[in-house]
């Protein structure tokens, strides 16, 4: 092995060493592993393996998004928003939604931006601790009941959540027309019957 490659090797272990790290601080901190993913833009089997300190040969593969620089200033978030719109009124049609579900937490406020520049109503699917992608729609903002609903998320690892959030908006009789997340960590191009996009597709190789 060259001097190049053990400087890499050295560099990837001190990483996955330091988010065992972050992790597991944020796991006594009191979040769960859905928190903990959407903290480090992870997946939660990544997450399950930072945490109880699986072996080498088990780890899941996965690619850490960072997205800071956007998320510390609103008009940021705000230009993202506009993208996502765009890609929205591209694949449905601008007059066609009528209301913007956005994820907890990342999601939440890119979902915000979406429905401003659609002019829709917006909610909120609300994760839980009952389990991998588990939550609920809220009832203090817009409904979705009758109501042609698009999904706005920051990023899609196994894509648990979304099919959970999809399948919580049909139970409550809304038709799913899109779901848009900034960053697409799959080779998917739709799930669960409902097409998918995101602004960035980044896929470990």
């Amino acid at each position: 092995m060259s001097g190049l490659q053990q400087a890499r090797l050295t560099t990837m272990v001190l990483s996955i060493e330091e988010l065992k790290v972050l992790a597991s601080n944020l796991h006594k901190e009191g979040l769960n592993t859905q928190q903990i993913a959407d903290e480090l833009s992870l997946s939660q089997d990544t997450i399950t393996w930072l945490l109880t300190g699986t072996g080498e040969s088990e780890r899941p593969s996965d690619v850490r998004i960072g997205w800071r620089t956007l998320g510390v200033r609103p008009q940021r978030i705000a230009a993202v928003g506009s993208i996502m719109a765009d890609v929205a009124d591209e694949e449905v049609g601008f007059d066609n939604i009528d209301t913007v579900v956005g994820i907890s937490i990342n999601g939440i406020a890119f979902a915000y931006e979406v429905a401003r520049t659609l002019e829709s109503d917006v909610t909120v699917f609300r994760t839980t601790d009952e389990g991998a992608g588990s939550g609920s729609l809220s009832n203090k903002y817009g409904q979705v009941a009758g109501k042609r609903v698009i999904i706005i998320d920051d990023v899609l690892s196994s894509g648990v959540t979304m099919s959970k959030t999809i399948q919580a908006i049909r139970e409550a009789g809304g038709e799913v027309a899109l779901a848009v997340v900034l960053v697409n960590k799959t080779t998917r191009n739709e799930i669960d019957n409902v097409p998918l996009r995101g602004l960035v597709r980044a896929v470990a190789v």
